[in-house]
C-alpha cells in the first residue's frame, strides 16, 4: 500500500528540514504533503528552498493560520496514496514507528489506527496536559461507548478512502476530536497501537493551550449530538422499512438472473433479497458500507463483496464474474457524469443482461432533502430513458414507483427544508405499504422514484 504523509506545519523553523529527512528515510512507498499553515516564523522561506530542490514534494501554502483541521482538509483532495498518516512537524513523534500502525490496515483488520502514548516508551511531560487528555478521552469513551486510550494523540492513520468520505469542519485542534467523533459515529475498525513520545515543552514551541479544551469538548458533543453524515443516518432509518425493499423486489423479482450484481449496496437493505441465487455480487464505494455488508451477511461461496466506484470504470475482476444482471437503485443521481457511470455499468453485463436502475423522480421535488443526500439531480422519465440509450441500452419497460411518498417529500423537502426524513414519518410510512404494493396492478401517472429496465445487446 502507498502510503500519503500529510504534515501540517506553522512556526517550525527549527523542526521543518528535520522532520521531512526522517519522513522521506522511512522505507515505505510514499508521498509527502506539506501545508505551510501561515508561518510568520521564516518556515515559508524555508519550504520554498526545500520545494525549489525536491520537486516531487508537494506543498502548500496558507496567507493566514487557519488551524490544523483547515491545514488537512487543504491536503485531502491531492492524496493519491491508499493510507493517510497526519504527521506533527515539531518531533514529538517518530515517522520510524509508521510500520506497525500500517500492518494493522494492509493486513485488514483496521479502517482506522490510533498511535497510543501512554502503552510504549514516553518522555514524561506535563501533568496538566496528561490530566487534560485522560478527561477529554474519558469523555469521548462515555459518549460513544469505547475504550480509546489517546484521543489526542498526533499519530492517526487512516483508510485513505474512508478519511475522504468524512466531511470535515473544524479548523483548529479541534480537528482531533471532530474525527474521533465521526469514525465512532460511522462505526468504523479502530485500533490502538503503542507508539515513542518525545514531548516537548511551551518553551520548545508547544503550542496546544488549555483553552483549546473546551474546543475538543465542543467538537465531541456536537459529533455524538448532531447528524454529520446524512446518507449514513438516512440508510440506517430506511433498513427499518423493510416491506418498502420487500415490495420493489417482487415488482422486479422476475428481471433478476442467477448471477446479480448490485451497485451501491449500503447497509444491505436490498442485497438480503438476493442471496440464494448462482452467484451474489454486492458492490459500494464506501469501505464502511462494504464492512457493514459483511458483519451482516455471512460470506460464502456464492456470496462476494468489492469496492466499486460507479464513476469508474470497473476492475477486470469485477468483469469476470460474468453477472446477467445489474441492479442500481438511488445511486446513479450521486454521480456527476452520470452517462458515463451508465456505460461502466453497461460493461459488467453479458450479452443479454439487463439493467434494473431507480431514481429520483419529478425534478420538481427537488430540496433540500437531496441537497442533503448529495444528489446532483432528480429525473424525468424521458431524460433517464435518453441517457440509457446514450449509454447503449435498449429500454425493455419503465414505471413509476411510490406515487404516496411524493406528497411526504414535497412537504418535508421543499416546506419544511428538512435534511433527514423524519423516523416517526417513516414508519407512517409502513402504514401505507398495500398502497405501494397495489401499483403493480394499474400504471401510475407519477411517483417517488422512477425505475427502467434497460438490456445490452451488444455481442461479445
Amino acid at each position: 500500500m502507498r502510503l500519503s504523509v500529510i504534515i501540517p506545519v506553522y512556526n517550525e523553523i527549527n523542526t521543518i528540514e528535520e522532520i521531512i529527512r526522517r519522513v522521506e528515510a522511512t522505507p515505505h512507498e510514499k508521498e509527502i504533503l506539506i501545508v505551510d499553515d501561515g508561518s510568520t516564523d521564516g518556515t515559508t522561506e524555508i519550504l520554498r528552498e526545500i520545494e525549489a530542490q525536491s520537486p516531487h514534494l508537494k506543498i502548500f501554502y496558507h496567507e493566514k493560520n487557519r488551524g490544523k483541521g483547515a491545514a488537512i482538509r487543504h491536503a485531502l483532495p491531492y492524496v493519491t496514496g491508499d493510507v493517510i498518516v497526519i504527521q506533527d512537524a515539531d518531533l514529538e513523534y517518530f515517522p520510524e514507528e509508521y510500520t506497525p500502525m500500517l500492518q494493522v490496515i494492509e493486513s485488514g483488520k483496521g479502517d482506522v489506527v490510533y498511535g497510543t502514548r501512554f502503552l510504549g516508551p514516553h518522555r514524561v511531560f506535563h501533568f496538566t496536559h496528561y490530566l487534560g487528555n485522560k478527561i477529554l478521552t474519558g469523555l469521548c469513551n462515555i459518549l460513544f461507548n469505547t475504550i480509546l486510550s489517546d484521543m489526542t494523540t498526533g499519530y492517526k492513520m487512516f483508510n485513505a478512502k474512508i478519511l475522504k468520505s468524512i466531511p470535515l469542519q473544524a479548523d483548529g485542534f479541534g480537528f482531533d476530536a471532530e474525527i474521533t467523533g465521526r469514525i465512532f459515529r460511522k462505526k468504523l475498525r479502530v485500533y490502538e497501537v503503542p507508539i515513542s513520545y518525545d514531548g516537548r515543552s511551551y518553551e520548545d514551541g508547544k503550542k496546544l493551550r488549555w483553552t483549546d479544551a473546551f474546543v475538543l469538548l465542543y467538537w465531541l458533543v456536537r459529533c455524538r449530538l448532531t447528524t454529520l453524515d446524512i446518507g449514513e443516518e438516512t440508510l440506517f432509518r430506511l433498513s427499518s422499512v423493510n416491506k418498502y425493499y420487500q415490495i420493489f423486489y417482487d415488482r422486479v423479482a422476475h428481471l433478476i438472473g442467477r448471477r446479480p450484481l448490485e451497485i451501491g449496496s449500503g447497509a444491505g437493505n436490498f442485497t438480503r433479497f438476493l442471496l440464494g441465487k448462482e452467484l451474489v455480487v454486492a458492490t459500494d464505494c464506501s469501505n464502511n458500507h462494504l464492512h457493514t455488508i459483511r458483519q451482516r451477511f455471512v460470506e460464502n461461496k456464492r456470496f462476494r463483496i468489492h469496492y466499486f466506484d460507479a464513476s469508474q470504470p470497473p476492475s477486470d475482476e469485477l468483469k469476470a464474474y460474468r453477472v446477467d444482471t445489474v441492479i442500481c437503485l438511488n445511486v446513479l443521481e450521486h454521480i456527476e457524469d452520470d452517462i458515463a457511470a451508465l456505460r461502466h455499468m453497461k460493461s459488467l453485463l453479458v450479452p443479454g443482461g439487463r439493467l434494473i436502475l431507480l431514481v429520483p423522480s419529478i425534478k420538481a421535488l427537488y430540496g433540500s432533502l437531496d441537497i442533503g443526500l448529495e444528489h446532483y439531480r432528480r429525473y424525468s422519465k424521458a431524460e433517464l430513458l435518453e441517457k440509457m440509450q446514450q449509454a447503449g441500452f435498449a429500454i425493455e419497460h419503465t414505471f413509476f414507483f411510490n406515487m404516496w411518498g411524493v406528497p411526504g417529500w414535497f412537504i418535508n423537502s421543499r416546506v419544511l427544508r428538512r435534511k433527514v426524513l423524519p423516523k416517526f414519518q417513516l414508519y407512517f410510512f409502513t402504514l401505507l405499504h398495500p398502497l405501494v404494493r397495489i401499483e403493480r396492478f394499474f400504471k401510475t401517472p407519477f411517483g417517488l422514484s422512477v425505475v427502467a429496465i434497460g438490456k445490452n445487446l451488444d455481442p461479445r
